[in-house]
């Protein structure tokens, strides 16, 4: 399996890292991307996927609920970041950027900084096709934003992307599907009591999904209410092969595969 969506570098991990990182791999989870939400958190997703090279590889970009006026300043620094990683070779030190996430669209508190979300998030668009690297996009209540804009770009977005934490219905799910690069990330959401997803997600083709667990966030059944971490996303995996009546060595087979081919095409 591979964890496509955890923020194992955040303070919820500071007392424990290392044996988190032990029980994914005992789970049996072979490889985790790590995603930044801010101009800070690029140090801690560097550096943690530094301490386990080959394990853990990092994202870039700005978060939707961390857009705010300053917007322009943050990705401005971050483009820089992106541009001096990519000059140098890489390394254990040096670790890839293989996406740019997290980012998106959030109307679902306030549409406070709509107009600043749209920018950055066409900004960050952009820097995938310059940079030649798949999205990690996150959306809550703004489908049809995000959909507008990435009809503007959807022949030169030859990496495609990832919608992140998928809940939608069927007729969503279809028009996500319509980017043709695009796969939807599975995770804990599948597992919960009320959720719609298990009758959904058999109407997507198995080759355009991935797991994720966004752990420390969105525990799956029976882990719900605790801090989610990677391990974790084996729960998902065993749900979607309910879905589907397979097994779950073939979702393993199915997703890694789909993740492999979007985020590392080159092994």
């Amino acid at each position: 399996m591979i964890d496509t969506h955890t923020h194992i570098d955040g303070e919820e991990f500071a007392e424990d890292r290392p044996l988190a990182i032990q029980r994914a791999q005992e789970a049996g989870v072979e490889k985790i991307f790590v995603p930044a939400i801010d101009l800070k958190s690029i140090g801690s997703v560097v550096d943690t996927c530094r301490q386990f090279p080959g394990y853990a590889y990092p994202m870039i970009g700005l978060h939707p609920e961390e857009v705010k006026e300053d917007w322009k300043d943050a990705v401005g620094q971050m483009r820089r970041i992106l541009d001096e990683q990519r000059q140098k070779a890489p390394s254990a030190d040096n670790p890839q950027f293989i996406a740019i996430g997290e980012v998106g669209l959030d109307f679902y508190w306030s549409r406070e900084f709509e107009k600043e979300q749209l920018e950055a998030f066409e900004e960050q668009v952009r820097w995938s096709i310059d940079a030649d690297l798949p999205l990690m996009i996150h959306c809550r209540k703004a489908q049809n934003e995000m959909v507008g804009i990435l009809r503007r770009y959807e022949r030169e977005l030859r990496r495609g992307g990832v919608f992140h934490c998928f809940t939608g219905n069927e007729r969503e799910a279809e028009q996500l599907l319509s980017f043709g690069n695009f796969n939807i990330g599975i995770g804990g959401v599948l597992t919960f009591k009320k959720s719609h997803l298990p009758e959904v997600v058999p109407h997507i083709p198995l080759d355009r999904i991935v797991l994720e667990t966004d752990a420390p966030y969105m525990a799956p059944v029976p882990m719900r209410g605790k801090r989610n971490e990677s391990a974790y996303v084996a729960y998902v995996r065993d749900r979607l092969a309910l879905a589907y009546g397979i097994s779950p060595e073939e979702i393993d087979r199915h997703t890694t595969a789909n993740a492999m081919r979007m985020f590392l095409p080159e092994g």
